[in-house]
């Protein structure tokens, strides 16, 4: 035992950020979809798909978490994330189709000195599809990485 998240069996963890944006992503994926469910409190929360975490509602299980920078931005996070898990063939069944179910949450990191003048798009869908494939069931780094890259 480690007092890791990965210490429960079939939980794993992955981390990517940008150094240059000065922000990052932390996908949590869970090798079976699991139940879960979230308190959002605050005066400015940012979270990508709370109301599904509700116990009244449809979908009882999701396969992943994102964690992000980024402030409303860093919700794209979930996008890569559901990509990447869409190509494994995971995801919550509608007929034929699967929909990777991907709460997340994120913090305010716009102000930290990194370049946020990212272009069209900014970096989280595909940082999120790098935190999602560098998951692993093992040790994972600690601290300023991931979503913490950019927290000050």
């Amino acid at each position: 035992m480690k007092n890791l998240l990965t210490d429960i069996p079939g939980v794993r963890v992955g981390h990517a950020h940008d150094e240059s944006v000065a922000s990052g992503v932390t996908a949590v994926i869970f090798d079976k979809a699991a139940v879960t469910s979230a308190d959002v409190r605050g005066g400015g929360p940012g979270i990508r798909d709370g109301a599904l975490l509700e116990p009244v509602n449809t979908v009882e299980r999701i396969d992943a978490i994102t964690l992000s920078g980024g402030s409303a931005f860093g919700l794209e996070a979930g996008g890569g994330v559901q990509a990447w898990l869409a190509e494994q063939g995971r995801g919550f069944a509608v007929g034929d189709a699967l929909i990777p179910i991907v709460p997340g949450a994120v913090q305010f990191d716009m102000l930290n000195g990194g370049n946020k003048k990212w272009g069209r798009f900014p970096p989280y869908r595909d940082l999120g599809y790098t935190a999602a494939a560098a998951a692993t069931d093992g040790a994972f780094a600690l601290g300023s990485v991931g979503a913490g890259f950019g927290a000050t």
